[in-house]
């Protein structure tokens, strides 16, 4: 193996090699740099990409690893292995913009839960990456942040809104990055890039701030990756940030076996709402449900449960919530945000309270109806999306301002519902861009999600090499 090859090995391979002395955290961390300053030109997937502190980290873990002293907790070490953070989870020294230039550039005084947890346990941080305006779109599109593209065809969009995660993820800037996830943003750039991404439950990994449904979640090329990072991400904040964490469990993260047969899942294909379905999500997932069931598995049709009247309402709360957002930034401030933004939010102004509170009730309907439908299967199969990827430089999948979040159909019920949802690449669309299995189940079955996850990884085949080639 040269040292041109490392920026593709996955974290399990990586600290193999740390392990058996035959690889080195620093030559490791010098290959994803070299790969990322060949591929930002094309890409753009970083912020505050800073390669003296990422080697520095390296030096420190390479030391540990000599001295057989790597940092290790439950049986579980990821020390040494490249790593990015999305720019909206704080990392001590570094702004949080937020994806727009309205943001002041206030360096973050410390670590968020995330963030911290990933450096004590020795990774190897590179810098942050992309994210589009406010987060709120399934997009990389941002005024401040230069547009972050597709590796698999370029002309295509990333996803968001953990934009610049997905496209580093699949074009080798290192094995671990994490987004987070409202209603779809780590598994619509894990889906469109051909990653593993984990929504967990809520609470699963304490984040500050916290909020309903926002989570955060690993997005790696491999399913084993992703559980080593939940390994890490999982565990308590000793500050006790996130009001809404889980009480800490001590599960086993990288046992990732599972017996197949008897289990019951649902196969939902129509998620009731939102955009048209393409066509050509529908024939990998039936497919991968014909695996399913080849393994032992039962796979049942399961009804559609939500309707656009929600869909629409939780899209309104969500233009109420940015509104706030906007009201709080002085003129100068609002001249920068992007203007597909402000007429997103524009109708908000004109909402009643009691129209407000409609739209915030939506979130415990959907919660409710999707813990009621979800609740007779073990686990619920579905395209991650009913679109495939379009234009880099669209804000939204259907272009269409007025009908933002119609693309979450398939997704935002689990981030309501506080079920964990994965998404895993089930083949690829007309222009080359991957197309996701999203995988959910109930409430704190993550390693659940995540067996079945590997189970389809190891069922699916090899696929088409990673977009790694600028």
């Amino acid at each position: 193996m040269t040292s041109s090859d490392l920026h593709a090995l996955s974290a399990t391979e990586l600290l193999a090699g740390y392990r058996a002395g035959t690889l080195s955290p620093v030559e490791v961390t010098r290959a994803v740099i070299a790969q990322i300053e060949r591929c930002e030109p094309h890409l753009h997937a970083t912020y505050c990409f800073d390669p003296q502190a990422a080697l520095a980290m390296a030096q420190a873990s390479e030391a540990r690893w000599r001295a057989g002293t790597p940092i290790e907790a439950d049986g579980v070490s990821i020390d040494g292995v490249p790593t990015t953070i999305k720019e909206n989870i704080a990392t001590k020294g570094v702004p949080v913009p937020n994806g727009t230039a309205a943001t002041p550039l206030i360096p973050a005084e410390r670590d968020a839960p995330p963030a911290a947890r990933l450096r004590e346990a020795g990774a190897v941080i590179l810098g942050k990456t992309t994210m589009p305006e406010f987060g709120a779109m399934s997009s990389g599109l941002s005024s401040i942040h230069a547009l972050t593209r597709n590796p698999w065809n370029t002309k295509m969009n990333p996803g968001g809104s953990s934009a610049g995660a997905g496209a580093g993820g699949a074009a080798g800037y290192g094995p671990f990055h994490v987004g987070t996830d409202i209603g779809g943003s780590v598994r619509f750039p894990a889906a469109w890039n051909g990653l593993a991404g984990l929504k967990p439950s809520l609470g699963r990994i304490p984040i500050d701030p916290p909020y309903m449904g926002r989570c955060a979640g690993p997005m790696c090329r491999t399913v084993e990756d992703a559980a080593l990072m939940m390994a890490v991400l999982s565990r308590p904040d000793p500050d006790e940030r996130d009001s809404m964490n889980l009480p800490p469990a001590n599960l086993p993260w990288t046992d990732l076996d599972i017996d197949l047969k008897g289990k019951r899942f649902g196969l939902l294909l129509d998620p009731g709402c939102g955009m048209p379905i393409d066509p050509q999500v529908i024939p990998p997932v039936i497919e991968a449900a014909k695996a399913f069931e080849a393994a032992g598995a039962i796979v049942e049709p399961l009804d559609p449960w939500m309707d656009n009247d929600m869909l629409h309402g939780l899209d309104l709360f969500w233009r109420i919530r940015a509104a706030r957002d906007i009201e709080d930034l002085s003129p100068e401030q609002r001249a920068k945000v992007l203007p597909i933004f402000l007429e997103w939010v524009a109708p908000a102004q004109k909402v009643s309270a009691l129209e407000g509170f409609r739209a915030y009730s939506r979130t415990m309907e959907i919660r409710t109806r999707t813990v009621a439908a979800t609740k007779g299967f073990d686990f619920i199969l579905s395209p991650t999306a009913a679109n495939t990827s379009f234009p880099a430089e669209w804000g939204y999948a259907n272009n269409d301002v007025t009908l933002a979040h119609d693309q979450i159909g398939f997704t935002v019920p689990f981030n309501m519902s506080e079920q964990p949802a994965a998404t895993v690449c089930c083949g690829y669309d007309a222009n080359g861009v991957p197309l996701g299995l999203q995988i959910a189940g109930h409430r704190f079955d993550d390693l659940g999600v995540l067996r079945v996850a590997r189970a389809w990884e190891k069922m699916r085949g090899a696929m088409r090499p990673w977009p790694m080639q600028f």
